[in-house]
């Protein structure tokens, strides 16, 4: 038996939409500054986002030196967000996250979530596992958590009355090199924070029926499948 969808509280409502509001600004208004107090509370809210065993392996370069934006600039192929927006923050997977395991369960222990013994095991487990798995499934691990760090931080940021753009367009080796950073990070996206000087385009969306399945996929997909074998 299938239940009715109940009435929306305000704070349903509030969130629906924020998530409906949200576009891909790519014209902002020079003159707006956005403090480092705000910025900050941004990335704070962003990081409760969930991670792999909780390790947390998200780090933020925020940009937001005029001259470093004119650096960025033709690393980022001359998107005019870059010099345009209040900042531009660099989201980076630290490969070696495991290394601050001790800290983040110890810190779990300090409230009260966890006890010791149990965090103790959970620090020798998963610094033994990360430190022996191959390059690339860490950075398949610290690439699914980046996505969702920072598809939290461009909610938070239109929750605040910000506007945001994610961008994969740019030279991710000359970004590491003008900027110093070392290879035990990798840089997941560009994310370009401001006020909008003009709004974004609105898009359309493909309908749950074609992208959603319940149990089983569709029938001709499976067929495709069984043909390519």
């Amino acid at each position: 038996m299938s239940v009715s969808q109940p009435s929306l509280t305000m704070e349903q409502q509030l969130f629906f939409d924020v998530i409906g509001e949200r576009r891909s600004v790519r014209s902002y208004d020079p003159e707006i500054r956005i403090s480092r107090e705000e910025l900050t509370e941004v990335l704070r809210q962003a990081t409760l986002a969930p991670s792999a065993a909780n390790l947390q392996p998200s780090r933020f370069l925020v940009i937001d030196s005029p001259e470093l934006k004119q650096k960025l600039l033709p690393i980022a192929f001359n998107q005019q967000q870059v010099v345009e927006a209040s900042a531009v923050i660099a989201v980076l997977g630290d490969l070696e996250c495991y290394k601050l395991a001790e800290k983040i369960y110890g810190m779990t222990v300090d409230a009260g979530y966890m006890p010791a013994k149990t965090a103790k095991s959970f620090v020798e487990r998963y610094t033994g596992m990360y430190s022996s798995l191959p390059p690339e499934a860490i950075r398949e691990k610290v690439y699914t958590d980046g996505g969702l760090v920072s598809m939290q931080l461009m909610l938070v940021a239109r929750a605040k009355g910000y506007d945001t753009v994610s961008m994969g367009g740019y030279d991710k080796q000359k970004f590491m090199e003008a900027f110093r950073i070392s290879e035990r990070y990798v840089p997941i996206m560009l994310i370009a924070i401001g006020k909008a000087a003009k709004p974004g385009h609105p898009t359309v969306r493909l309908a749950v029926d074609d992208v959603a399945f319940f149990n089983e996929m569709p029938k001709e997909d499976l067929d495709e499948i069984t043909c390519e074998r």
